[in-house]
């Protein structure tokens, strides 16, 4: 297949995507019965909640349209009540939280590329949501934000030879338990996190 010279954005969710579909004006198509919708040079995924979701949906990227770079963007929590709602982070480490190393029973840390200038934060990914306070806590002193994607990402472009980068916003807190609360700050906060990527992110990638 002819190389295309598309930057991939992977997002778990509609709800995340939206804003992004519509600022670039990127069309449905139908494949592979991923949600896929493309533009001029950009090609988003909407993979689905989850690492097996995620890996998925980047492998799939990266098979398909062969990207220059792939890009994990969405929502994640905080561990920490000093970073608020809203707030963007590009990510330089990930800690896969719920995959420990089998030889030594230490952390799986992952690095995925990094662009200078930007906010910067560690990311835990696990399966299972981190909302309640206390778990938040026990993960606070390795990690600032926590999500269910980001690892699965950064592993799947890794194998697929496509240089990665993850940027992440705010969505709640160590002060917000509720699904519902953290639904609505997705929808306030995501449409301002998409102009942030429109305007800094995809002109730093190209």
């Amino acid at each position: 297949m002819e190389r295309i010279p598309l930057i991939g954005l992977i997002l778990a969710t509609r709800l995340e995507a939206g804003p992004l579909i519509e600022a670039f004006g990127l069309e449905a198509r139908g494949e592979a019965g991923l949600p896929v919708y493309k533009g001029d040079g950009i090609v988003l995924v909407i993979s689905g909640i989850g690492k097996t979701n995620a890996a998925i949906g980047a492998t799939y990227c990266c098979a398909a349209f062969h990207p220059q770079w792939i890009v994990n963007l969405g929502a994640a929590g905080s561990t920490k009540a000093s970073h608020g709602l809203g707030d963007v982070f590009h990510v330089t480490k990930v800690v896969e939280w719920d995959r420990p190393l089998l030889s030594s029973k230490g952390p799986r840390l992952l690095y995925p590329h990094v662009l200078r200038g930007f906010r910067e934060a560690v990311l835990a990914t696990q399966d299972r949501p981190v909302i309640d306070r206390s778990q938040r806590k026990a993960i606070e002193p390795h990690a600032d934000l926590v999500d269910m994607e980001g690892a699965a990402v950064v592993q799947a472009a890794r194998k697929l030879a496509t240089p990665c980068v993850l940027f992440k916003f705010v969505s709640d807190t160590p002060d917000h338990e509720s699904e519902a609360d953290i639904v609505a700050h997705i929808r306030d906060f995501g449409p301002a996190f998409c102009r942030f990527v429109a305007d800094s992110v995809i002109p730093a990638l190209r």
